[in-house]
Parts: C-alpha cells; sequence; structure tokens
C-alpha cells in the first residue's frame, strides 16, 4: 500500500485555501517548483488528479473536494502530536488581530489575573491564519470574529468581548464639538477604512454596518497604519472614522473621539481554540474569559444578524 508524504498532503492544502501555487509556495516558505513537485508526487500516489487549473486560479477536481478533509486531518493529527511532545513547558499562545485593540487587552487582563503567566503575543491576520493556526497546534487560543462554521476543522468558541464602536472626526468636521452621535444622524456619511480589507471578517462586519445604517465606507489608499489614518482624519473636514472603543491609537491635537449612541455597532470578538490541546494554562484562559463576558452587554448595541444569533444563543 503506498503512504502519503505528509510533505505534498501540507502542499496541497495550502493550494487549496489559496487557490494559487504562488501565494501557497509563499505560505509553505518553498519555491513554486517544489510546490508543483509535491502535488504531482501526492496525485500519483492517490492515483487521482486533485487540483484543476482555471482561468481565476487553482480549483479543486472532485477528487481533491472528496480528499481535503482528510487531508486536514492528517495535518492536524501529525501537528498536534508533534505539538504536544514539543510544547509541554512553553508559553501559551494567543493569536490577536492587533496589540492595539481589545482582543490583546483581554490577555493582558489574563496575564495580571494568573500573576504573570508565561504566555506570547502573536498577531497574525485573522481569522482565516488563526484557523489555521489553532488546526496545527502553532497557537494555543485565538480571538476573532467569527464567522462560519467551526466544524471542518474540529474548533471550539464562546463569546469573549463586545468593543463598542466609536466616531472619529478632524476638529474641522461639523460634528467635532460634539461628544456623541447617533447612527441615525450619521446615515449618508462616509467613514474612511484603508485597514478593511477585502474578505476579511472585519471588512464584513463594517460592510453590514454600511448596509444598516446608510454609511459609506471608503477603502480606498494603502493602509499605512494608525499614525497615517489618524492623520488623514484630522486633514478632513468631511470624513468620519470608526474605531473600537477600547483601540489604543496615537494621540493627535486634530481628532476628536465621538461616543455612538444606542443603538451603536459593536465589534463581537470570540475565543477559540482546539479541543484536543492539552496546555496547562488553556483551561484558566477559556474560564476568564467564560466569567468575563456578560450576555446583558448586548443590550443596546447593534450586531449583525449571524453575530447576534451567536452572542444571544
Amino acid at each position: 500500500m503506498a503512504e502519503l508524504d505528509l510533505g505534498s498532503v501540507r502542499a496541497f492544502v495550502a493550494v487549496a485555501d489559496n487557490r494559487h501555487f504562488g501565494e501557497a509556495a509563499a505560505g509553505l516558505g518553498i519555491t513554486q517548483q517544489a510546490v508543483s513537485k509535491r502535488i504531482a508526487k501526492l496525485e500519483s500516489t492517490v492515483g487521482s488528479v486533485l487540483l484543476s487549473r482555471l482561468r481565476a486560479g487553482t480549483g479543486l477536481s472532485r477528487a481533491g473536494e472528496v480528499f481535503l478533509p482528510h487531508a486536514r486531518a492528517l495535518l492536524a493529527t501529525a501537528d498536534h502530536a508533534l505539538a504536544v511532545l514539543s510544547g509541554r513547558d512553553r508559553p501559551l499562545r494567543v493569536d490577536v488581530l492587533d496589540t492595539r485593540l481589545a482582543a490583546a487587552e483581554l490577555v493582558r487582563e489574563f496575564y495580571e489575573a494568573t500573576d504573570e503567566s508565561d504566555i506570547d503575543v502573536i498577531t497574525s491576520t485573522g481569522l482565516k491564519a488563526a484557523r489555521a493556526a489553532l488546526r496545527t497546534g502553532t497557537v494555543d487560543a485565538a480571538f476573532a470574529r467569527l464567522t462560519g462554521s467551526l466544524a471542518e476543522d474540529g474548533l471550539q468558541s464562546i463569546p469573549a468581548h463586545l468593543e463598542p464602536a466609536q466616531v472619529l472626526v478632524g476638529t474641522g468636521h461639523p460634528l467635532a464639538g460634539r461628544g456623541q452621535v447617533s447612527m441615525a444622524e450619521l446615515a449618508g456619511a462616509t467613514a474612511w477604512m484603508p485597514g478593511n480589507a477585502p474578505d476579511t471578517e472585519w471588512a464584513e462586519f463594517w460592510d453590514a454596518v454600511s448596509v444598516a445604517f446608510g454609511v459609506r465606507i471608503d477603502t480606498t489608499g494603502p493602509n499605512f497604519g494608525y499614525e497615517h489614518f489618524i492623520g488623514g482624519i484630522a486633514a478632513s473636514t468631511d470624513h468620519i472614522g470608526f474605531i473600537g472603543e477600547q483601540c489604543r491609537v496615537p494621540d493627535h491635537p486634530g481628532v476628536v473621539r465621538l461616543a455612538v449612541t444606542p443603538p451603536r455597532p459593536a465589534y463581537p470578538w470570540s475565543l477559540l481554540w482546539h479541543p484536543d490541546n492539552e496546555h496547562a494554562l488553556l483551561p484558566q484562559l477559556i474560564e476568564h474569559v467564560r466569567a468575563g463576558f456578560r450576555s446583558h452587554d448586548v443590550d443596546g448595541v447593534w450586531l449583525p444578524e449571524a453575530d447576534r444569533a451567536a452572542f444571544l444563543g
């Protein structure tokens, strides 16, 4: 009986996730030619074509669709076995989207509540990367806005935090003299959010806000970081910005933060983990987050329907 090469299986999953050989190669840290060779070896072993070249990228053949969940399971088992053996005494690795956001604050609170336990905070590009890292044991827990089902990855989650939105305006903006504003008053306004990368869970959230409240989301321009974003808001007399209530941004004399009156959008953070993860601190983190989340936090906030269902049960 032919034996599967895990490197070839990993290359197949990477191409299936990225739909592109070049991006899969970059993620694996190997050449595109090496990825192609590994895929060819795997297809030879299983006796089926697994990938199809398409005009828009690379897709799965019917055999590839059948094989993909089994391939993920194989990698998860192998990676978890290595993680268990190599990580018994290592720090708890927690994935957050950005260290300035509320999720990082949740990790800090846990760190202080557990007498400065050994924790590594790891930043990633969001839910997709976090799910992959949790499957392979690269991280032990992750904070993200949850979209879609976790069943395919075998992950679990609990509601962690609802972070109300605030509005940023420049001192020359008509709303600058206000202490607070309603979403109804923002109908027709344009919110500049260059960090809203396409196909991310946070861009999807703000698109839902746009539809619900009639606020246009402008994502034009490169994302040069918070300093550039704050400077752009300060220089504008007509654009606004949205930011989480707990998000720490650089101070700027030309920018005013406004509270949003109910119903106010709130970004829904969940805690995700793999149930097979045996790190000693993980159950403590889960319990800390569970105890800290209050279901009545949903009062007065607006959430997309899918998020509301998840946070209300």
